[in-house]
């Protein structure tokens, strides 16, 4: 599968956001989890589904190829050949 680098960047941009912020959520449950038992499980689970879209964002931005630009493209050695 191909994409263009500006949508590339932008998979890879919402995946680091989406993990960070999930591993902060996690955090913040667990301190908040003391003081209110629900408040801390959601923002846990809230953080993991954050983690979760993070991990999967980034496997499938490792799958994605560029599209190399119109002009860069190379003829087959076949071609060359008339």
């Amino acid at each position: 599968m191909t994409a263009s680098a500006k949508t590339l960047a932008l998979i890879e941009k919402l995946a680091w956001v989406a993990l960070y912020a999930g591993l902060f959520a996690i955090v913040l449950g667990i301190v908040t989890g003391e003081v209110h038992v629900i408040a801390g499980w959601s923002l846990g689970v809230l953080g993991a589904v954050g983690v979760a879209a993070g991990i999967t964002l980034i496997i499938v931005r490792s799958r994605l190829t560029e599209t190399p630009a119109a002009g860069a493209q190379s003829s087959s050695p076949s071609q060359d050949q008339t």
